[in-house]
């Protein structure tokens, strides 16, 4: 396992549309393996292949609830339903969040590691963050949805 580097805002691939997976290898495995271990450490609650350079559709969250960490290997996305607006942030845009509107559930289906197909419900945070990472699949950025964007420590600097 290792850490990945992730890829900043501005570099294409992050406006790019990851491919299916087919290969469900030992490739694959270390990709997730990678992936988790360089969520945590940066440390953020998704991440999405395109961030760390592979145009795949794969994805890892962990939103610290009763879930653990999540991977979802070709997500689709097939109910989302209510509102949310809240914050989100991006590790590929550090320093930068926004207000953004997401639905309040959401039921998502895809495969494990392994290729088995499974379905997975979330509501509020992990909603988000799935709407968030699949998003990123599709080449889209948090930046692209939001309602109104800062810079976290200019708000705290101002509010003192």
């Amino acid at each position: 396992m290792a850490i990945r580097m992730i890829v900043k805002e501005g570099d294409s691939v992050l406006r790019e549309t990851a491919k299916q997976v087919t290969k469900f290898n030992s490739n694959l495995h270390k990709l997730l393996d990678d992936m988790a271990d360089t969520m945590y450490d940066a440390p953020g609650v998704g991440l999405a292949a395109p961030q760390v350079g592979i145009l795949k559709r794969v994805i890892v969250m962990d939103v610290g609830d009763e879930n653990g960490l999540i991977e979802i290997v070709n997500p689709v996305v097939v109910e989302q339903s209510g509102e949310q607006i809240g914050p989100e942030g991006c590790l590929s845009i550090p320093g930068l969040e926004g207000e953004v509107k997401r639905p309040f559930k959401v039921k998502v289906k895809g495969q494990d590691r392994n290729g088995e197909e499974f379905e997975l419900e979330g509501e509020e945070l992990l909603a988000r963050c799935i709407m968030h990472e699949v998003d990123h699949l599709n080449g889209v950025l948090f930046t692209d949805l939001a309602i109104r964007l800062y810079r976290p420590e200019l708000e705290e600097k101002e509010e003192r």
